[in-house]
C-alpha cells in the first residue's frame, strides 16, 4: 500500500522553490524584478503568478505556483486513469518558462507538481510529476552535455536506470507529432511517480526542482553576451512558433489547466512575448539555422559526448 501523502510539506517546498527561483533568476537577469499577481479560483484554490518582462537577459520569464482543488478531475487527468473519473482532487505545482532576448541563450521550461485524488470509499491516490527541458535556437555541444549531466545527477540517488528512462520519456513527450520534430534537446520528464513510497517520491521531485538552476544558469551566463544580428533574432522568433504549437496542441499541462478552470493568464504565461509564423520556410542548407534540426534536434545520448562541460 502506498504511504499517505504529506500535502502540507509539498506545498511548503513548492512555495519556497518559487521564491528561490524568482530571487536567483532576477539576480541572473540583472535588470528587472518579478511582478507578483496572486489569484483565486472560484471552484477552489488559487495561486501566485510571478512574471518578469523586459529584463537584460529575459524578454519574459514566468514562475507560477498553483494549488487548486475540485470536485471532479478533468478528462486530461483521467485519460490514463479512468478509475478516477469523477473523483475530488487537489493539484499543486510550480512551473516556469524562460524566454531570453539573445537567440544564443536557450528557452527553457521546468515544472514539478503533485496530484492527490480521493475516490469515494478508497484511500487517496497520489502521484508526482515534472521535469525540465531545453529549447535552443543555436546549439552548443557543451551546453547540451552540461544540461544532461546535471539532469543525470538529479536522478542518480534514486537509481542508475532512472535518468535514461526519464530522458527517453522527455524526448517522446516534447515531440511535435505533426512536424515529426523534437521541441528541443530534452532533459527529464516524469508523471504518475510514486516509486519508493511518498517520502522517496517527494525527495525525487525536490531533487528535480533543485537541479534546474544548476542546469540552466551556467548556459545562460556563457551565451548571454554572444553578438547577434537581425538574422539570428528572426530565426529565434520563427522557432518560437514551434513552442507555441506544442503548448497549444500537445501539452497536457496546458490542457489540464484550461479544463480544470485554471487562470488563463497564468496558464498561457508560457507563451513567448513575440513570435513569427512563415509559410513553409526552410533554412539554407549548410547554414547555422539548418544545423539546429540536422545536428541537435535528433535522438542523441548526450552523456556519451566527449565535451566536458562540468
Amino acid at each position: 500500500m502506498k504511504s499517505r501523502p504529506n500535502t502540507s510539506a509539498v506545498e511548503h517546498y513548492l512555495r519556497e522553490l518559487q521564491a528561490t527561483l524568482c530571487c536567483d533568476l532576477s539576480a541572473l537577469d540583472g535588470g528587472a524584478e518579478f511582478q507578483t499577481d496572486a489569484w483565486t479560483r472560484e471552484s477552489g484554490g488559487g495561486g501566485v503568478s510571478r512574471v518578469l518582462t523586459g529584463g537584460q537577459l529575459f524578454e519574459q520569464a514566468g514562475v507560477n505556483f498553483s494549488h487548486v482543488t475540485g470536485h471532479t478531475l478533468p478528462p486530461s487527468a483521467t485519460a490514463n486513469r479512468p478509475e478516477l473519473a469523477g473523483a475530488p482532487f487537489e493539484a499543486m505545482g510550480v512551473s516556469l518558462v524562460l524566454h531570453p532576448h539573445n537567440p544564443y541563450v536557450p528557452t527553457s521550461h521546468a515544472n514539478v507538481r503533485f496530484f492527490n485524488a480521493s475516490p469515494e470509499g478508497k484511500d487517496p491516490i497520489w502521484w508526482f510529476g515534472g521535469g525540465f527541458d531545453l529549447t535552443p535556437y543555436y546549439g552548443f555541444e557543451d551546453d547540451c552535455v552540461h544540461w544532461h549531466r546535471t539532469a543525470e545527477r538529479a536522478c542518480r540517488p534514486f537509481g542508475e536506470n532512472l535518468y535514461p528512462r526519464l530522458k527517453t520519456w522527455c524526448d517522446d513527450y516534447f515531440y511535435l507529432k505533426h512536424r515529426a520534430e523534437p521541441r528541443g534537446v530534452g532533459g527529464l520528464f516524469f508523471d504518475d511517480y510514486t516509486e519508493g513510497g511518498f517520502d522517496n517520491a517527494f525527495q525525487f521531485m525536490q531533487s528535480v526542482g533543485d537541479h534546474f538552476l544548476p542546469a540552466y544558469t551556467p548556459i545562460a551566463k556563457r551565451r548571454r553576451a554572444c553578438a547577434f544580428s537581425e538574422r539570428e533574432r528572426d530565426f529565434q522568433l520563427y522557432r518560437r512558433g514551434r513552442y507555441v504549437e506544442f503548448n497549444l496542441v500537445w501539452d497536457r499541462g496546458t490542457l489540464f489547466g484550461l479544463q480544470s478552470g485554471g487562470r488563463t493568464e497564468s496558464i498561457l504565461m508560457s507563451m513567448p512575448p513575440e513570435v513569427r509564423f512563415r509559410y513553409d520556410w526552410q533554412p539554407e542548407p549548410g547554414s547555422a539555422e539548418a544545423t539546429l534540426t540536422e545536428h541537435y534536434l535528433t535522438a542523441r545520448d548526450w552523456l556519451k559526448e566527449t565535451d566536458d562541460a562540468v
